[in-house]
């Protein structure tokens, strides 16, 4: 859906701005400081009323970088397990994995947890730098990279895991917390307040606001990186990246992401992902059937968790895939709002199922003391943790305008018929 302007409306034509989500143009208008804009069609969020000083966001980079290094430098769990003090630190249990023979599952608990985190803070803060300097390459580039990073830093699903393994804990072993537990509650406060205040669209408003470009006769495009809403070309006019009408080769790419995913959730779900050995007696967990057993337990609230982390979420994630693809290949024409609402829900839950690799890698830095009492992952754990990257990545890879488009295609059938 286009908005026509008139003639006498061309000085407001800058004010026009596409809805990133499903690029209906609509016209900018003041709001209050804590009011927010949202698209009236799908329901994304355009723009806000409040504006964090850039600073104010340095600021916070700058506390988020030191507390995420003594998260990593002390331990955050201590038990005492058969007269011995044992301790946890994020580095010991992706070395546990490591040394365990799954050296891919290391690397990506060790990406989520540490490297994704440390790179959002390392590239807000060269962007300030950047802006300061008008380095306009790592401005871009450090921009980018941000944006890319956000779904996989994962500080809030770590500290789930931890409370999960202290529950799975409780019956073995003494538990005592240790300061870097402290630092991770503070980090995760701090990190929802920074990414609540980051706002991409404003560090290129600060680089070069929208006023400085000429009046555009049309605004037919949207920048998803610098947020600039512009006429047709080859490479946006602000950050020089390659514009797309649509994402290239989306509905392909998903459907791969997608299929891969379905195939690796059978023996996610079949082959043990953990095997616990407790006074010589070998017990392989399967997912499900670590469910059952935190049931039996008595530890209801810890097993429903597990079932919709690691059972329910990527099942209903590949099956909410599956339909959205049908949907957009089959040019469906109704319930487009209601579909936007569950493509933005499975990219919000996809990386929660990433909690029972974290448990993994805390339980292998906590147990391991022969015959007597043992932990080791199993290569389940390896099929779920693909089953993981693959969701992720095929919702990346869904381009959410695509959901709208046959709106555009049956009001041009209408139009053709009324000729």
């Amino acid at each position: 859906m286009q908005i026509k302007v008139s003639v006498n409306m061309q000085d407001k034509e800058t004010q026009i701005q596409l809805c990133q989500g499903c690029e209906l143009a609509v016209y900018r208008v003041a709001i209050q400081p804590k009011q927010s804009a949202y698209c009236p069609r799908c329901g994304s969020l355009l723009y806000q009323g409040t504006h964090p000083s850039l600073s104010g966001n340095l600021a916070l980079a700058i506390t988020c970088l030191l507390l995420l290094i003594l998260a990593h430098w002390f331990n955050f769990l201590t038990i005492r397990l058969f007269g011995i003090m044992i301790s946890a630190s994020l580095p010991a249990g992706i070395w546990a994995i490591a040394s365990e023979g799954y050296p891919a599952l290391a690397l990506l608990v060790f990406f989520c947890s540490s490297l994704a985190p440390l790179l959002i803070l390392m590239t807000i803060m060269l962007a300030h730098f950047a802006l300061h300097y008008r380095w306009f390459n790592i401005f871009r580039y450090s921009l980018l990279a941000m944006q890319k990073l956000k779904p996989w830093s994962m500080i809030d699903v770590f500290l789930v895991s931890v409370a999960v393994t202290c529950f799975k804990l409780i019956d073995y072993a003494d538990i005592f917390i240790g300061p870097a537990l402290y630092s991770l509650l503070l980090l995760q406060i701090l990190t929802i307040l920074l990414i609540s205040r980051i706002s991409i669209q404003r560090y290129w408003e600060a680089w070069q606001p929208e006023s400085h470009y000429p009046k555009l006769s049309q605004k037919r495009m949207h920048c998803h990186y610098c947020h600039l809403s512009q006429d047709v070309n080859e490479y946006c006019i602000r950050c020089n990246q390659k514009l797309h009408y649509r994402k290239p080769l989306s509905i392909q790419r998903t459907w791969a992401y997608t299929c891969l995913a379905a195939i690796a959730i059978i023996p996610a779900n079949v082959i043990p992902i953990s095997i616990f050995i407790s006074h010589g007696q070998r017990l392989e967990d399967t997912i499900f059937s670590g469910v059952v057993t935190l049931i039996n337990n008595g530890m209801y609230a810890i097993a429903a968790i597990i079932f919709i982390a690691s059972i329910v979420v990527p099942v209903v994630k590949i099956l909410a895939l599956i339909y959205l693809l049908l949907t957009i290949q089959y040019h469906c024409t109704r319930y487009h709002r209601q579909r936007m609402t569950i493509y933005y829900i499975i990219k919000w839950i996809g990386k929660w199922s990433v909690m029972d690799l974290f448990v993994i890698s805390i339980m292998l830095s906590l147990i391991d003391h022969g015959q007597l009492l043992n932990f080791t992952p199993g290569y389940g754990a390896v099929a779920f943790g693909c089953v993981v990257i693959l969701t992720m990545l095929a919702t990346e890879s869904l381009d959410s305008r695509l959901i709208w488009d046959s709106i555009a295609v049956n009001t041009n059938h209408s139009e053709s018929s009324d000729e």
